[in-house]
């Protein structure tokens, strides 16, 4: 009894880390499927915090958020949301109708894009997690390593192989990244989640500076021929810890491609050194606190291959604000060109997933796709179609031409759906961008608009141009939701991670704040001087004073109340 008594508590991270050595969940399905057909309250307990992240599967909130909750986390409903993983965006209408459908049955008719191309549901039953998971399946479709310490989906351009400026179409690579990670039970067991980005597209829409893994397509001559193969950057991430990744001295021939993803993620695997601390357990700590340089990097990853890289071709970032391929544009093939809609903080209806497949079957060829800025394409149109598709996405509420604020708009799930999140984020982001549109008209600036309802960031607001992080006030004695403003981030030829101004407000003051700013911007800007170059030549202490409409003393930012969840899609 009393070596019982002395013996250590075990740490969430162990915790953690003995149930994965324990057990597989992916070689488990039927005893998943066995608890879940009795109910939520027949779930064990190490099956609800960790192996059902594993089947893309993991509770959701009260509606709450962390404030109703203890240490850090806020309280569950009995009911989860499923996370469909979609490798490169790549859906086909019938899929999206059985997904649609899915939401109706199953998920109060609610659905998001996230910002990794995949599609969550929610108010998922214990219930019917089995038919949910095998009709996926039916469909072609997955929801294992959407979540959970894996790879996750393996995002890349959406109209790989159809943009007319595209450098390549690395599509095919980036599924066989997906069919060799996905699942594999040699990436069961990883440090935490590792995201990996490939695109041949100019415009780098899938994001590769803030993946553990980026590659982009370039191309270099040898013997007078042109060869394609990709750059490569690693350590990239963001949450409460921001850190762009890394480019190495390396050009990754086509042929080697998946092979360099492999050997990337397992230098990740074998890190022992990031299974000590859940909350520092990313592959950017290995730069960030383990003293890792590109240099260093590459050596260990050259030891592990067994061969060396020839050295990096020179590269030119992307300049672009937007990267979400939305309007009207000509495919590389004949008489075709796709469509892109925005999705207003990523939230679709049951129903519009529906009118969305039926649209693509009847104008198009039946094919979709879903973007890193929670959008939607209709792809492989007839040019002659493309006017009346759009003006049917428009009437059910997927615009084609979207203002700048519409357009830039990205939320997370917020306290809607989310333990650790500190406010409400849809919904405030509808009204947000509708209250922009009203009070600044033809606004004629690129605008990233960012919203996270937590440190975490998951709405990505450490690379938005206004990123807005989930706070609390105490306002008459009671708290209401308030954000924190980060200004000036961006991605591509002029990348930095968003400055953390000093200044707060109430949700509801929002508005105001963001008009008194665009306005100054519009009063004051130099000739042809766009939001990121009068951000960049105005102090914290300007930016805070333009916000406020008054000089204010700085906030302090506050640090996150808990280690950051696994669950997340920062």
């Amino acid at each position: 009894m009393a070596d019982e008594e002395t013996k250590p508590k075990e740490t969430k991270t162990q915790r953690v880390e003995r149930l994965k050595r324990e057990k597989n969940p992916w070689q488990a399905f039927d005893e998943l499927c066995g608890f879940a057909r009795k109910g939520f309250p027949e779930v064990p307990p190490e099956w609800l915090g960790t192996y059902l992240r594993w089947w893309g599967v993991y509770t959701q909130g009260d509606g709450h958020g962390v404030v109703a909750g203890q240490g850090g986390e806020g309280k569950s409903l009995p009911c989860f949301m499923v996370r469909i993983r979609i490798p490169n965006g790549i859906l086909r209408a019938s899929q999206m109708l059985a997904i649609s459908d899915l939401s109706r049955r199953f998920g109060r008719g609610v659905a998001d894009i996230t910002v990794r191309q995949n599609i969550q549901l929610h108010w998922v039953t214990a219930e019917a997690l089995p038919e949910v998971l095998n009709t996926l399946e039916q469909q072609g479709l997955s929801s294992i390593g959407a979540c959970g310490d894996v790879v996750r989906n393996i995002t890349g351009c959406p109209v790989a192989g159809l943009d007319a400026d595209e450098i390549c179409d690395p599509s095919p690579l980036a599924l066989e990244a997906s069919r060799l990670l996905g699942g594999n039970d040699d990436f069961y067991n990883l440090p935490r989640k590792f995201k990996v980005s490939l695109t041949g597209c100019a415009a780098w829409c899938s994001y590769p500076e803030i993946n553990d893994i980026g590659m982009t397509a370039i191309t270099r001559g040898v013997q007078g021929e042109l060869e394609t193969g990709f750059s490569l950057r690693v350590g990239g991430g963001l949450s409460a810890d921001p850190h762009l990744a890394v480019r190495l001295n390396a050009f990754v021939p086509w042929s080697k491609a998946v092979e360099v993803i492999r050997g990337v993620a397992e230098l990740f695997r074998e890190s022992s050194t990031l299974r000590e601390h859940r909350e520092r357990a990313r592959l950017k700590f290995l730069f960030l606190r383990g003293g890792w340089t590109a240099e260093s990097f590459q050596c260990e990853l050259e030891r592990k291959l067994g061969y060396r890289f020839d050295p990096a071709e020179p590269e030119e970032p992307p300049p672009d604000v937007y990267r979400d391929h939305l309007g009207i544009h000509p495919q590389k093939q004949e008489g075709l060109c796709y469509v892109g809609a925005a999705v207003l903080r990523g939230r679709l209806s049951a129903d519009q997933l529906q009118a969305a497949a039926e649209l693509t079957e009847r104008f198009a060829a039946g094919d979709l796709r879903t973007t890193s800025m929670q959008n939607l394409l209709i792809v492989n149109v007839p040019k002659r179609n493309a006017n009346a598709l759009a003006k049917e996405l428009h009437d059910i509420e997927l615009p084609v031409q979207a203002s700048p604020f519409a357009r830039g708009t990205i939320a997370c799930s917020g306290t809607e759906f989310c333990k650790l999140a500190i406010t409400e984020t849809k919904s405030f982001s509808r009204w947000l961008t509708e209250e922009l549109d009203d009070r600044i008209p033809g606004f004629d600036q690129d605008l990233k608009l960012h919203v996270t309802g937590c440190p975490n960031s998951c709405g990505q607001h450490w690379i938005a141009d206004i990123g807005l992080e989930g706070k609390k006030l105490k306002i008459a004695g009671s708290l209401v939701d308030a954000y924190y403003f980060c200004v000036g981030g961006a991605v591509g030829a002029f990348q930095t991670i968003a400055r953390p101004v000093g200044y707060r407000c109430a949700a509801h003051d929002v508005p105001d704040a963001i008009e008194r700013l665009l306005r100054q911007y519009r009063l004051t800007r130099e000739p042809g001087e766009n939001l990121r170059r009068f951000f960049a030549r105005h102090s914290d202490a300007e930016l805070r004073e333009f916000l406020a409409g008054e000089t204010l003393p700085p906030v302090e930012r506050e640090r996150p109340v808990a280690p950051t969840p696994y669950a997340v899609e920062t």
